[in-house]
């Protein structure tokens, strides 16, 4: 006997951080989009705990545990398809696939926005994203208009036809920028901007205009990442390139999959925009 439950992999393109006393309210608005690929678990039975996991630590599978006080013996197994800390929500991805196949394996009869917010709760304890959480429970390009833990914050989502392309150069500790005071006032502000303009007008262009505006004036952007958004932006049949929010990754959207090879950009994945969202096995 086994289940799995496949989450999406979220990129940020601008975002404002929302601090709250109240860990199921502090969260951040902004604008996303989800990939193909992300975080697949699959619970089965076994004779004894145990946790098997292609990349990383079990720091976040712990996390979720001890929120569930979940004290049983099956195995958990977790194919991570994207790198992590590179500004893929990975981490969200694990604790909210984590939650919800736990959940359908033991029949706790939890609702799919009850196993959000343990998984939103996990997150922020361990200085995850803030906003990934809430953002791969919709689908395609995603805008967080009010910040929290599914239920509480809201997301719109809006499908588009389009190939992505990536690639990482590292990663960025998440949490030395999100619990900054400076970072998080100099975000926020610059954020905030781009988040009105985005609600007014909240089409693919815009997205791509301004997430590359957010990080260019937010100075997050490393130099190798900044040399390969600016030559990315100057090819005519790219629709837009930036960096992912927080990862020192850039990421580029096509309408055509051959225009993203063309760029011959050694270790560029490319990827799909992914409007279905989360998928139960």
């Amino acid at each position: 006997m086994s289940n799995s439950v496949f989450v999406p992999g979220h990129i940020t393109g601008f975002f404002t951080i929302e601090n709250h006393d109240i860990s199921l309210k502090n969260g951040s608005c902004g604008a996303g989009f989800l990939l193909s690929k992300g975080v697949r678990t699959t619970i089965s039975k076994a004779d004894e705990f145990a946790v098997e996991i292609n990349q990383g630590n079990n720091t976040i599978i712990d996390e979720v545990l001890s929120i569930m006080e979940i004290d049983a013996n099956f195995k958990i197994t977790q194919d991570i398809q994207l790198p992590i800390g590179a500004g893929f929500g990975t981490s969200a991805a694990s604790a909210l696939s984590l939650t919800l196949a736990i959940n359908e394996f033991l029949n706790l009869g939890y609702s799919r926005g009850l196993c959000g917010q343990i998984a939103h709760m996990a997150e922020v304890n361990i200085g995850g994203g803030l906003g990934d959480v809430i953002a791969q429970t919709g689908h395609g390009m995603v805008l967080r208009t009010q910040p929290g833990a599914p239920g509480i914050g809201e997301i719109k989502s809006f499908k588009h036809d389009v190939y992505i392309g990536w690639k990482t150069f590292g990663g960025i500790d998440t949490a030395s920028i999100i619990r900054d005071p400076h970072h998080n006032e100099v975000l926020s502000d610059i954020g905030l901007k781009y988040l009105e303009f985005f609600e007014e007008k909240p089409s693919l262009r815009n997205f791509l205009d301004f997430s590359c505006r957010f990080s260019n004036e937010t100075n997050l952007m490393s130099d190798e990442v900044k040399e390969l958004v600016d030559y990315i932006n100057s090819r005519s049949n790219i629709l837009g390139s930036s960096m992912a929010m927080l990862g020192n990754t850039v990421f580029a959207f096509a309408q055509n999959e051959d225009d993203l090879k063309n760029l011959e950009i050694e270790n560029m994945h490319i990827d799909k925009l992914n409007n279905t969202g989360i998928v139960y096995d």
